[in-house]
């Protein structure tokens, strides 16, 4: 696949991101702020919360991990545009993973924001973050990676490997869900939800059509590609929805792509169709494997591909996430006629023609 290079938007964003530093906060322009809030122990290093001004106040998009260094960074940052944690009016999530949604309950605590989430995320709450519930999912994770041929000695600790960070999200049910389509109501800011699922069942753009704006969220990056996975809260074929959505934002006209990490840009339909090409290339490469073999499961093919780095250098939460990826294009594959599956105990793929 011929590499595609996007033009930042921001060239100080840019050079923070290659060279390993968080961004300074910054005046996008008038009436908008990108500040960057910190992971902990994550590559991505930092997620970009917008803050939006209001007459009275202003909305953020995305909140950040639940840490307190988090917390401190997003309160210094709103200082930066002139502004107080007790300013923040509304917080719209784009999804519900925790450097997104993680500190949205501990901003409405000192604000009384409203904080807005897409259905098929909020349905997700409860069974993702209550400690009186998140048992069974893991369960359930167990139960999938079993059938996708995980060795049974890794498989508890692929199964509860995301509970490292449970701790950095404060459950916070949403006081407004918001439909693909609806207008936000932001005064002064004619800013639209658009549907995008894939990397999560509920994710959600903001599209600004008067100031030729996207709020892309996670599933449009300037330089990655976003985790499309089948997992226990994912839709039965995720990959398929994500594709559709991108084609659906391919179509957007705006000048600017304002994402959640990395840095701002400018070529939506380009990077669009880069990060199309990319997944047929994928598709292509494991159709090669499960061709290669009179069955194999998902793990085995997810263990042949080609990744960033080698397989035994992968920490257990990533293996987890590189095998549910593998799962989700193995169910676009099937769905299209173009491999088998095979039910058992673990389940095997074959290719369509044997």
């Amino acid at each position: 696949m011929s590499k595609f290079v996007v033009t930042p938007a921001s060239m100080a964003q840019r050079e923070a991101w290659t060279g390993g530093t968080i961004p300074d906060v910054e005046q996008v322009r008038p009436g908008l702020w990108s500040i960057p809030v910190p992971i902990p122990v994550n590559p991505l290093r930092y997620v970009l919360v917008y803050a939006l001004e209001l007459p009275r106040g202003v909305a953020v998009i995305d909140a950040g991990w639940n840490t307190d260094e988090a917390y401190e960074a997003l309160v210094a940052g709103l200082g930066v545009a002139g502004y107080t944690i007790t300013d923040v009016q509304a917080v719209l999530v784009t999804h519900i993973h925790p450097d997104h949604y993680g500190l949205a309950g501990r901003v409405r605590e000192a604000s009384g924001a409203w904080i807005g989430l897409h259905p098929a995320d909020a349905r997700l709450v409860r069974e993702r973050y209550d400690d009186a519930a998140i048992d069974s999912l893991v369960q359930r994770e167990r139960a999938l990676l079993a059938r996708c041929g995980v060795p049974p000695l890794t498989l508890d600790e692929l199964a509860g490997a995301s509970m490292m960070i449970r701790h950095m999200v404060s459950m916070a049910t949403p006081d407004r869900l918001v439909e693909d389509g609806d207008e936000l109501g932001l005064p002064g800011w004619d800013l639209r939800a658009v549907w995008t699922p894939g990397h999560s069942p509920g994710h959600l753009c903001f599209v600004s059509p008067e100031r030729r704006l996207l709020f892309s969220g996670d599933h449009v990056l300037a330089k990655i590609t976003p985790i499309v996975a089948v997992h226990p809260q994912s839709g039965p074929n995720p990959l398929a929805d994500y594709l559709d959505a991108l084609a659906a934002v391919r179509k957007l006209d705006v000048d600017e792509v304002l994402p959640a990490h990395e840095y701002r840009f400018l070529e939506l339909a380009e990077r669009v169709d880069h990060v199309l090409a990319h997944h047929d290339g994928r598709l292509a490469e494991i159709e090669r494997v499960v061709a290669g073999g009179d069955g194999v499961t998902c793990w085995d093919v997810a263990t042949r591909l080609s990744w960033s780095r080698p397989w035994e250098t992968i920490p257990p939460f990533m293996r987890r996430a590189a095998n549910n990826e593998t799962l989700a294009h193995l169910v676009w594959l099937a769905a299209k006629g173009r491999v088998v599956r095979v039910p058992g105990d673990p389940e095997l793929w074959r290719p369509a023609d044997r």
